[in-house]
């Protein structure tokens, strides 16, 4: 959520009321002002919107058919906390106002009223959610992002990645880095080179599996002049490239079952025979090397060597798929935004709370490399200073159904993790509700708050079953 677009005059403003004439009353009251204003017939399309767009404010009746102004008011606050609400009561109901305060409404405005109550109202209201929002800012930098030779994000999965580059970066020892495709596998490597002593060295990374096999084994270890018809001059190798360096061997996996065994040579050995030479050269390069594949299966099924496999393995790090460190999707986003605006001469200043909250649900299969071109496709989209969900890919717009068992079993979730993280979910969609929640997950609230581990009072007894 832009504080540019929380001054005073310049909100996203969802008004609710089943009154068509209050509403375009409103409407036109708030619009002159110069807020950005979409009314809403009912609650619950209005909160349909809220979760789809999240406004600056929300301004509501109370009294309305279906979902009313109090439970709108706690699923927008249980939503995004920094969503302010304004309630409109029936003049003299302090009872209301009071319990609309008590559930997270900012403010509150009796009927009837004049309009430069209502507008100094909004104002006020608007300067609390950029001061909401600040703050909340301002803490994550407080507490993060941590940035370690050039690996960011706010994830304790990273902060172990990053613990372990700086305790290791200096051993010497090789490393393996696994992790699914677009993870991140190679910043692991230029950390490790940026926080050893060889930083001022050459990193040299090589792809092994863009180069044909044919090729291959001369780029990494050289070739002399004449080897073979098209050797027309001697050519060092990356090993030799590297020297005093490190040497990023990034899909290892798809690595021929021959040159494994002279990859093995030379990590042992610690030199390298060029083709065509008779002669070995000594190397000094460090050797990381990385994967999407599970190397463990490829070596029980013959396709990858088993003493090269423990030579790289060293120290291995396993990367997370970014769908499993939400945490880092903001830290990461502004990064890249930082840096696609740079380049670009750009106006965008950042992203807006919707469009922050798009990415943060999304479940990036093509993990941070998606990220980063989807902050890049929307800056060229953006239209104005700060970015809004329509100028995200469509398919963060627009996301297709994910399977959440498929899920579950790839991360390997117990059923009280998977049982726990449903219930936590339809928690979220009822407000923290619990009494509407068991009903949707036909239990009992005791049960609810068995799982939740908090405290039962003999309140609860009329509730053992709820129909």
């Amino acid at each position: 959520m832009s504080t540019a677009m929380m001054k005073p005059g310049r909100g996203r403003l969802f008004v609710v009321d089943d009154d068509d004439d209050l509403a375009a009353f409103l409407h036109e009251l708030l619009g002159a002002a110069g807020h950005q204003v979409t009314t809403f017939p009912d609650a619950a399309s209005a909160m349909a919107a809220v979760e789809e767009r999240a406004p600056d404010l929300v301004i509501t009746d109370m009294n309305m058919a279906g979902m009313d102004g109090f439970e709108l008011i706690a699923r927008v606050r249980a939503f995004d906390p920094r969503v302010s609400v304004i309630a409109i009561t029936a003049f003299g109901s302090i009872e209301t106002a009071v319990r609309a305060l008590r559930l997270g409404a900012y403010d509150f405005v009796t009927k009837p009223f004049e309009p430069q109550t209502l507008r100094v109202a909004v104002d006020r209201a608007l300067e609390a959610t950029a001061l909401r929002s600040e703050v909340k800012r301002l803490r994550g930098e407080l507490g993060g992002p941590f940035h370690v030779g050039g690996l960011l994000g706010r994830s304790t999965a990273l902060g172990e990645i990053s613990d372990l580059v700086k305790r290791v970066a200096d051993s010497g020892a090789t490393v393996l880095v696994t992790g699914p495709s677009g993870s991140g596998k190679e910043l692991v490597a230029r950390a490790l080179h940026a926080e050893s002593k060889r930083a001022a060295g050459p990193f040299v990374p090589i792809n092994c599996a863009a180069i044909p096999d044919t090729l291959l084994e001369s780029e990494l270890f050289g070739v002399r002049k004449g080897a073979f018809t098209d050797a027309r001059v001697d050519r060092p190798g990356l090993f030799r490239e590297a020297q005093g360096g490190t040497i990023f061997l990034d899909e290892i996996g798809d690595l021929p079952l021959a040159l494994q065994a002279k990859l093995l040579r030379v990590i042992q050995e610690r030199e390298v025979r060029p083709l065509g030479s008779t002669k070995a050269e000594p190397i000094d390069a460090r050797v990381v090397a990385a994967t999407h594949r599970d190397l463990r299966v490829a070596v029980r099924e013959g396709r990858f060597r088993e003493d090269l496999f423990y030579r790289l393995a060293v120290i291995e790090v396993g990367v997370p798929a970014l769908r499993d460190r939400p945490e880092d999707v903001v830290p990461l986003a502004e990064h890249f935004l930082k840096r696609t605006v740079a380049r670009s001469g750009s106006a965008v200043k950042g992203f807006s709370g919707a469009a922050l909250r798009k990415m943060e649900a999304y479940h990036w299969p093509g993990n941070v490399r998606e990220l980063e071109n989807a902050v890049e496709r929307a800056v060229a989209m953006a239209r104005e200073e700060w970015i809004s969900p329509e100028d995200l890919p469509a398919s963060l717009q627009h996301p297709a159904p994910v399977d959440i068992l498929a899920a579950a079993a790839e991360r390997e979730m117990t059923l009280d993790e998977l049982t726990m993280a449903y219930v936590h979910r339809v928690l979220e969609r009822t407000g923290n509700n619990k009494k509407r929640t068991a009903r949707l997950l036909g239990v009992d609230r005791r049960t609810i708050q068995r799982w939740l581990g908090e405290a039962q009072t003999a309140d609860d007894d009329d509730d053992r079953k709820v129909t």
